[in-house]
């Protein structure tokens, strides 16, 4: 399947700002960021800043603790640890307002595979890419390719393939990493919508990655959710066309006002 990526991208650079464009508004609000977003600036500039040949980037985890304004932002890092076998870098992301989200990245050498079998193994799922269009927005279109396989919203597991459409910054290519930590936000409405809608909002992700996908196309797979008191945990297992790619783990807090399936 050809890429549909779009020239117009999520954020402009202004000096050491990032300034957003009207399509980087989430779900939630028309004057608010979406968390995806943040999440994948966070990697990107990880990714430009501590990424080295040999070392495969096995989580991201992203903390979305303040509503995120349609403000232009600045994303800062720092190296928390750089051993033999392991590399550890934070980053925050801040707007005139304050901090309003941050992100830590584990990365680890690359090395010889053990011999044998392992006792569990995550199946490739049965879903082949997509070939038809897209699914169509309704009170909030997403800007990014969807298709629908099965669940969300009717019961039993979701299943979602999703496209980046747009750069993040610029004109840049949108690299395998941080596609990957875009689409791991997507975790929260898979795993947490109800019959009735998605009554929940998270306030993080956790995204742990054995392989980089090798394609435009990220497959979801919902797997778990909990949720008692207006708090839920939530797990999905990410694909590409290959097979899985690694797992991702949300916790979210209820949202009075449901938002609705499109």
């Amino acid at each position: 399947m050809s890429s549909s990526v779009s020239s117009s991208a999520f954020f402009t650079r202004k000096g050491d700002d990032l300034v957003p464009a009207p399509h980087a508004r989430g779900p939630w609000s028309p004057d608010m960021l979406h968390g995806r977003l943040l999440g994948g600036l966070a990697a990107r500039a990880i990714e430009q800043r501590h990424a080295e040949p040999g070392l495969s980037f096995a989580r991201l985890t992203v903390d979305l603790f303040r509503n995120s304004p349609m403000l232009p932002v600045t994303v800062e890092t720092t190296l928390v640890r750089d051993g033999r076998r392991i590399r550890v870098a934070d980053a925050t992301i801040s707007t005139e307002q304050g901090v309003i989200a941050r992100a830590g990245a584990v990365l680890l050498r690359q090395g010889e595979q053990p011999g044998g079998e392992q006792a569990i193994v995550t199946p490739a799922w049965d879903e082949p890419p997509p070939s038809g269009p897209p699914v169509e927005g309704g009170a909030w279109t997403p800007p990014f390719d969807l298709w629908r396989v099965s669940g969300w919203g009717a019961p039993g597991p979701g299943r979602v393939w999703l496209r980046e459409r747009h750069p993040l910054v610029d004109d840049e290519p949108v690299t395998p990493f941080v596609r990957a930590a875009l689409a791991a936000d997507f975790a929260s409405p898979l795993s947490n919508t109800g019959l009735d809608g998605l009554r929940f909002i998270n306030a993080d992700y956790t995204l742990t990655l054995a392989r980089l996908p090798e394609n435009d196309l990220i497959g979801i797979e919902a797997t778990g959710h909990l949720s008692t008191g207006g708090v839920a945990t939530g797990q999905v297992t990410l694909h590409d066309p290959a097979g899985p790619l690694g797992f991702c783990l949300v916790t979210a807090v209820a949202n009075p006002a449901p938002l609705g399936r499109g």
